[in-house]
């Protein structure tokens, strides 16, 4: 059995692919690879196969029509048989050395009969052109290498929200919770870690700063300038998440806080890039947002509404969502994203 199966969503990924990939093999056997090419026109699928064929043991490749980055998690999740799973995006790398611990620290789980739902560590912002990378760690919020759970978590700092880029999880437990991710949608990489929380019943913090989040290409859907021109599909994406529970149903009392404190987040992402976009169109869809949420679930609508980052999003007129953009270029300046 593979302890850990990396899964790489590539579509038209041939110019950065084998890095992702090469990052990876240090761990050898105890790991799979699966490059899942989604219906990519270049050469992805020959790049893939050549890798598959010197790394028979460890690369694996499915090729497959195109759907999105989310169906290709998920053909991965189908067909992964490593006790763990993580997904590393194409143009994203993993460090040597911290791959090293991550590894230690599984089998070391493994040999005194041990296992846990998720696994997290550290990732870095790899952002093109910038002097300082930005690191978002935990060690404020869990103990290191100790198995602990939803009561022992303390209190998460503004941009500490748990991504794709930090998890790691049990696969069994992630097949176990029915998660779907919708075909042909970016962003889904929220629901991904979102809607597996619940089932979370150990969490194992690694302080080391594995992931590598690449940030530079024009064409990445986090450029501000693409999510300004999908923000139908960040508004479909919060959705789905508010459908996904009513918090008061969340019994822990930690875990829940952090649920909606992470619809917080998604809530004002997609309320800036509306009010960047500033047309009419654009206003009325965020307050079809709110009005949705205050529809789907009023209690959290209100802690949402009337907390800062809620608040800063609904000022009313033009020179209120210009302080709202101010908010938004100071907070992406202290956490680094896009």
């Amino acid at each position: 059995m593979k302890l850990l199966s990396f899964v790489i969503p590539c579509y038209n990924s041939q110019d950065y692919m084998k890095n992702a990939v090469n990052s990876i093999l240090p761990a050898g056997d105890d790991v799979e690879i699966i490059i899942v090419n989604d219906g990519s026109t270049d050469n992805t699928s020959d790049i893939a196969h050549k890798l598959e064929k010197k790394y028979k043991n460890i690369v694996r490749v499915i090729d497959k029509p195109n759907g999105g980055h989310g169906d290709a998690v998920i053909t991965g999740l189908q067909v992964a048989i490593g006790k763990y799973f993580k997904v590393v995006d194409s143009d994203d790398w993993v460090n040597k050395n911290s791959l090293n611990k991550i590894m230690d620290c599984i089998r070391r789980l493994e040999d005194n009969n041990q296992e846990v739902d998720m696994f997290l560590s550290n990732y870095v912002y790899e952002k093109e052109g910038a002097r300082r990378k930005k690191t978002i760690h935990y060690r404020n919020v869990f103990e290191n290498e100790t198995i602990t759970d939803w009561d022992s978590v303390a209190k998460f700092k503004l941009g500490q929200y748990i991504l794709m880029h930090s998890v790691i999880y049990r696969t069994e437990m992630l097949r176990e919770s029915n998660i779907t991710l919708p075909r042909h949608t970016f962003y889904v990489d929220n629901i991904y870690v979102y809607y597996p929380l619940p089932f979370v019943k150990s969490i194992y913090y690694i302080d080391t700063d594995f992931y590598r989040y690449y940030i530079g290409r024009e064409d990445q859907s986090v450029n501000e300038k693409v999510m300004m021109s999908r923000v139908d599909q960040q508004i479909l994406v919060t959705k789905l998440m508010i459908d996904m529970y009513k918090m008061k149903d969340i019994s822990n009392v930690h875990l829940r806080k952090y649920m909606i404190n992470y619809l917080s987040i998604m809530m004002t992402i997609s309320s800036i890039l509306l009010i960047k976009i500033g047309d009419k169109e654009a206003l009325d869809k965020k307050k079809s947002l709110w009005k949705y949420l205050k529809s789907k679930d009023m209690s959290t609508y209100f802690k949402i509404r009337h907390s800062i980052l809620g608040g800063s999003m609904n000022l009313p007129t033009k020179a209120g969502r210009g302080l709202s953009k101010a908010g938004y270029r100071i907070a992406r300046k202290i956490v680094g994203f896009n």
